[in-house]
């Protein structure tokens, strides 16, 4: 085998490990057919994704547009529409009236882990954890972290509620997205 050959096959094999673990490569995804800048903070990101226009609208009624908006850095496990389609008939309009917001941020900041992790780092982290990993939320609560099967990464919330995260490392100025498809819910 020449030297060409090896390096395109050694190449060919990370790409392929590397989108195994996250689901995709690091350059730019795209989430609901919409493409994902790294150059753009994580509500920029957000609004232009088609699948994420409930999780957009829950966080301009909490009020969390300016706080995602800046430095960070922060993880946000960003529940899908269909996610919250999950929820209950009628939860998530009761939700984003005025008098809930205070439950509206407890659950939404539930989502937001501070700094900046990737999804090698949660692999990492669950094996080091012989199977698990926890992190604290921006709300106070935990997560649970778990590989069922290799590169899938299910999260547990404080309920015993599971959600698989769909689309991982979704890179932003100020973060990570990590899409997943089950709103998580704390006690």
């Amino acid at each position: 085998m020449n030297l060409r050959k090896i390096l395109f096959a050694s190449t060919a094999a990370a790409v392929l490990a590397l989108t195994s673990l996250t689901g995709s490569a690091q350059t730019d995804p795209t989430v609901g057919g919409a493409a994902m800048y790294p150059t753009k903070n994580i509500v920029e990101n957000a609004m232009n994704s088609p699948i994420n226009t409930t999780l957009v609208s829950a966080v301009k009624a909490a009020g969390l547009v300016d706080t995602l908006s800046s430095k960070g850095p922060f993880t946000v496990f960003a529940p899908t529409n269909d996610a919250f389609d999950k929820l209950p008939a009628g939860t998530v309009d009761t939700l984003v009236k005025p008098e809930n917001k205070d439950t509206l941020v407890k659950i939404l900041t539930y989502h937001v882990v501070p700094g900046k992790i990737d999804s090698k780092k949660l692999a990492s982290d669950i094996k080091k954890g012989h199977g698990t990993a926890t992190l604290k939320t921006v709300q106070g609560e935990q997560l649970t972290f778990t590989m069922p099967t290799p590169g899938t990464i299910l999260i547990t919330d404080a309920k015993g509620g599971t959600a698989n995260i769909v689309t991982a490392d979704v890179y932003q100025s100020n973060g990570i997205i990590h899409v997943i498809d089950t709103v998580l819910m704390p006690n």
